[in-house]
């Protein structure tokens, strides 16, 4: 194997676009499009990471301003907030738990709002839990796993607390709401459950319909009042939002636009706040899966696009509209015409 890997490293070149592939453009779009289940070039996918950045990032710089927080661009005054001690729990098992803790009251406060915007809600509990410290080293910073279908196990929201200063307070409560509710709980559950559609339905995956409901469910979440009187909850947000905006920028970059890895590095440091070490591993993953990490954001695109349509019919309310996820996960495209064709909203 050792050899094998000297080999190809021999052979391996620096540039990681998918440009220098024969047909590289036409895969980097073969790819994006089975990823997010949407059709566009490279160049619509970077216009529009280029200006969801701007947009959210004007957000933000408005929010800290309020808090004092004025000197610097919008990524170093993100670098500063997640440094600052009042934002860190201590990176110790008393530490760990306290944080825990905080996990489960979000979840509470947040499923006792449920109801308001929701008329079906999961029969399945979930629960918190840290991830095994013999995984935790090459494991995400947060992940799902769904309840077992005859109910002898509870669905579970994974954290990974290696060092609990990589997750600073303020955005905590965003992450819950993108991995438990009313995120990938609330929508696989309720698919899981649902007897409007067959098994082999309610196990189907599509990633731009997937990761665009939970960061749609995180924008929920602030609509519904989650982070009134902590403003920089709603930064934790926005940053969340900010940084997949940020993928949708430097994936193209990479694969559309001939940009090197450095580049792709220090504009995704320099935007959202993040710490190389983790910046340099996001550029490992879009080098290797091109596309995936647009599914995010362009997914939430979609969704948010596909209420605002909503909205305007006669008798439109949120419980209508959501009650689409009991047709379980389904591309993107067939998404827009199953709501436009049964009316969903109403």
């Amino acid at each position: 194997e050792r050899a094998l890997v000297a080999e190809l490293r021999a052979k391996a070149v620096h540039d990681a676009g998918c440009w220098r592939l024969p047909d590289g453009d036409a895969y980097y779009a073969a790819a994006a499009e089975a990823a997010t289940t949407v059709a566009m070039s490279g160049d619509e996918i970077h216009r529009l990471g280029l200006a969801q950045v701007a947009e959210i990032g004007a957000r933000i710089d408005g929010i800290l301003k309020t808090q004092g927080m004025t000197q610097g661009t919008v990524g170093e005054r993100l670098v500063a907030l997640n440094k600052r001690p009042d934002q860190l729990y201590p990176n110790t098992d008393a530490g760990r738990d306290a944080l825990l803790a905080h996990l489960n009251r979000q979840i509470v406060a947040m499923q006792a709002r449920l109801p308001e915007a929701f008329a079906s809600l999961p029969k399945a509990p979930v629960e918190v839990r840290r991830v095994p410290p013999t995984i935790q080293a090459g494991a995400p910073g947060g992940y799902y796993q769904n309840a077992s279908l005859d109910g002898s196990r509870p669905a579970i929201y994974y954290i990974n607390l290696r060092d609990t200063f990589d997750r600073p307070k303020f955005g905590l409560a965003t992450l819950t709401h993108h991995e438990a509710v009313p995120g990938h709980h609330l929508q696989v559950s309720l698919a899981l459950e649902s007897e409007q559609i067959p098994l082999i339905r309610r196990r189907g995956f599509f990633s731009g319909y997937s990761e665009g409901w939970a960061l749609y469910a995180e924008q929920l979440a602030d609509e519904m009042g989650m982070y009134e009187g902590d403003p920089l909850g709603q930064v934790g947000y926005l940053q969340s939002l900010l940084f997949r905006a940020t993928r949708l920028v430097v994936d193209s970059g990479m694969h559309a636009k001939r940009w090197s890895r450095e580049k792709a590095t220090d504009y995704l440091i320099a935007t959202t706040g993040i710490a190389r070490g983790r910046s340099q591993g996001e550029i490992d993953r879009y080098t290797v899966w091109p596309g995936q990490a647009c599914s995010y954001k362009i997914g939430h695109t979609v969704w948010t696009r596909l209420r605002d349509e909503a909205k305007t019919r006669p008798g439109y309310t949120p419980k209508g509209f959501h009650s689409v996820l009991l047709k379980g996960a389904m591309p993107l495209a067939i998404l827009e015409r199953v709501v436009r064709r049964t009316g969903a909203g109403a």
